[in-house]
């Protein structure tokens, strides 16, 4: 359900299932679409670049078998060598991904690689990374994801200095033109929600203001939305 907010530029919520119950995924998954997400963000951790473990490839599989066609699968992955991986990852069912930047010292092969599969491409920096050290893909890819919390775990608070860097990205995509999104993930609730909008990005993961408290997801994507306004 893509929303607009002031400055009327279309803003995606992408649900992150790692805040859904692991138990119920399937469920959680298509309760997110039916109840407002836009995407799935699958967060793929190998306890290497992260300190935490999460989904692989037969997770992913499992989703699109289970959830079909239509439905958009955004796998991140903060993982070592994720050049290894980016095709059964593809053959898996996702439609999006994103490598970190700090993690793939050949990032042009790997956004190449990516490009070959017929996936879109996102690469993603974390918050002690120059924006610079981004800016000579940006015309080459789909999304910059920014990272607004260190990553490797879910429920963190927003680091207010991301949002300076949102800004500064809005400013070079709107200067040269480009089409490329600007997403954020970490810390994404009713009380960033609009900071983030306003700084210039186009698509929001959040996971735990989706799934919680009390898991009633309609009401947190109609609080949510509101926040924009």
């Amino acid at each position: 359900m893509l929303v607009y907010n002031a400055q009327n530029r279309q803003i995606r919520l992408s649900p992150s299932l790692l805040s859904a119950n692991f138990a119920t995924l399937g469920a959680d998954a298509q309760a997110a679409l039916a109840g407002g997400g836009d995407r799935l963000h699958v967060d793929v951790m190998d306890g290497r670049f992260v300190p935490n473990i999460t989904m692989g490839m037969p997770v992913v599989a499992a989703l699109r078998a289970h959830l079909g066609a239509a439905a958009y699968l955004d796998c991140h992955l903060m993982i070592v060598e994720p050049e290894r991986y980016v095709e059964a990852m593809v053959q898996a069912g996702a439609n999006q991904i994103s490598v970190h930047l700090e993690a793939s010292p050949h990032l042009h092969r790997t956004i190449q690689l990516i490009r070959a599969t017929g996936a879109q491409v996102g690469v993603a920096i974390n918050p002690a990374t120059p924006l610079s050290a981004v800016y000579d893909v940006v015309e080459l890819i789909d999304t910059v994801l920014l990272m607004t919390v260190n990553p490797g775990f879910g429920g963190q608070k927003y680091i207010p200095q991301s949002t300076a860097k949102i800004r500064q990205l809005r400013e070079f995509i709107d200067q040269h033109q480009l089409t490329t999104a600007i997403q954020v993930d970490g810390g994404i609730a009713l009380d960033t929600l609009a900071t983030v909008a306003a700084a210039g990005v186009n698509d929001v993961v959040v996971g735990s203001a989706f799934f919680f408290p009390d898991r009633n997801i309609p009401q947190a994507v109609a609080a949510l939305q509101q926040t924009l306004y």
